[in-house]
């Protein structure tokens, strides 16, 4: 399994800030914002990570980021010179995934409480697999309407009339022939590849299950200035509440295993004197 974060497009919601930085280098609390979808894919046993980005913002996450040794994973990077829909990254990424599954998370799309282990339980080799949470105004999001068995019956995007109060969430998971079905979409009338025409593929097939998120799964899209700043305060709010960071890469990649003591350790020394590494050095204790 690879997995591909898609930190592209142009941040114009959010300009004036994003017209000298990365949208995903913009501080959620104490953290990147790409450090939040990462460490997701670092909690779901995914450790090739294909970043996808713009040529104006690829050094930025470089730096911050590097290869991903650091944190015992293979970080690899790729352009998208233009923001032409979710689903290009799948030709973007056509090498890097080769012939493995993949699974895809946006870049500015933030999980808590995911429920990782029963995710991982699922078999990935075959078809697609989405996410399904309840909201509250489904009119703005892709909706996703399911079966008893889980099976989408189903997907539209932005509806007026929903069939479900269920949104599909930036997190998707697809089999090999993801590829070849993005190189045959066609741009919708917005001139973008479209990820729901891409499990509208799988649906057509009767190859996309749905996994429906339980209520204390937390899922924020910090696509905006508002929904960013709501992002910042329940960070904020949860780690003062509990003592544990939240998307901190470098806790769960030891906790996975990927990194021993001296590595969480050389992490930590770099970081000492924003705090971010006294919590890092309290993991050992």
């Amino acid at each position: 399994m690879k997995g591909i974060v898609l930190a592209g497009g142009s941040g114009t919601r959010l300009y004036p800030i994003t017209l000298g930085i990365s949208k995903q280098l913009m501080p959620i609390y104490d953290k990147p914002m790409i450090y939040y979808p990462i460490n997701t894919l670092i909690d779901l046993g995914i450790k090739d990570i294909l970043i996808i980005t713009t040529p104006h913002d690829l050094n930025g996450l470089k730096k911050v980021l590097g290869d991903g040794s650091q944190v015992g994973c293979n970080f690899s990077y790729e352009i998208q010179k233009e923001p032409k829909g979710i689903a290009e990254a799948f030709i973007i990424g056509e090498k890097f995934i080769g012939e493995d599954s993949v699974c895809l998370i946006l870049g500015d799309n933030i999980f808590h409480n995911l429920e990782v282990q029963k995710i991982k339980n699922l078999n990935f080799s075959e078809g697609g697999l989405i996410f399904a949470i309840k909201v509250n105004n489904p009119k703005r999001y892709g909706v996703v309407e399911f079966d008893n068995n889980f099976n989408a019956i189903s997907i539209e995007e932005k509806p007026e009339n929903p069939k479900s109060e269920y949104a599909i969430p930036g997190l998707y998971f697809y089999d090999n022939k993801v590829i070849e079905y993005a190189k045959n979409l066609k741009p919708s009338k917005r001139l973008e590849y479209e990820i729901t025409d891409i499990s509208n593929i799988y649906l057509k097939n009767n190859d996309l299950k749905v996994f429906k998120l339980e209520d204390h799964v937390v899922w924020l899209d910090t696509g905006t200035i508002d929904s960013m700043m709501t992002a910042i305060n329940f960070v904020i709010n949860e780690e003062r509440r509990t003592g544990r960071k939240i998307g901190c890469i470098e806790e769960t990649s030891y906790k996975k295993g990927l990194i021993n003591e001296e590595q969480l350790r050389e992490n930590a020394r770099k970081l000492l004197k924003s705090g971010y590494g006294d919590y890092l050095l309290n993991l050992l204790e």
